[in-house]
């Protein structure tokens, strides 16, 4: 793969309509209709508490390059929320979760927040065992958050605060 670079989505910026357009066809194709933010990531980017970023393949010989994408917000002063986290198919197993994420937390950690959360499905093994990887904790299990037949764990990574 050729270079890959992470990249802030700018609100009002000249990418900003090819790069959301890539993105939610990528929401539509990985997620379930009813998970999917596809309707509504306009106005989720739109608010003035969330952050978007996303992997580049520069290499890419066509205009649908993006190749992996994290949505957060921070609600509060004290806590944030990992909204997505999501790698194209043939990116998965290269690090690009990982670096996502990770951007994603020194993100909120430059807000001073004390408390990223997140849910995932329990059956969606590797993005649970990324999430423990760096030091998330399973707080409980909320059923039927996804659907009538599919729960999620709640998690959350707490910082130390002096």
């Amino acid at each position: 793969m050729g270079g890959l670079n992470i990249t802030e989505l700018q609100k009002n910026s000249n990418k900003w309509d090819k790069t959301v357009d890539q993105i939610v066809r990528m929401e539509k194709k990985i997620f379930p209709k009813h998970e999917s933010l596809a309707r509504s990531f306009d106005t989720e980017l739109s608010k003035k508490n969330s952050g978007l970023l996303y992997i580049l393949d520069s290499a890419a010989d066509d205009n649908d390059n993006v190749a992996g994408y994290v949505m957060f917000s921070w609600p509060s002063s004290l806590s944030a929320s990992i909204t997505k986290l999501a790698v194209k198919e043939k990116y998965r197993r290269q690090g690009q979760g990982e670096a996502l994420l990770r951007a994603a937390i020194e993100k909120c950690r430059a807000r001073n927040v004390h408390r990223i959360s997140l849910h995932v499905d329990p059956s969606r093994t590797a993005a649970l065992n990324l999430y423990k990887k760096f030091g998330f904790q399973v707080d409980s299990l909320v059923e039927k958050y996804y659907s009538s037949d599919r729960d999620a764990y709640r998690m959350y990574l707490d910082f130390e605060v002096y």
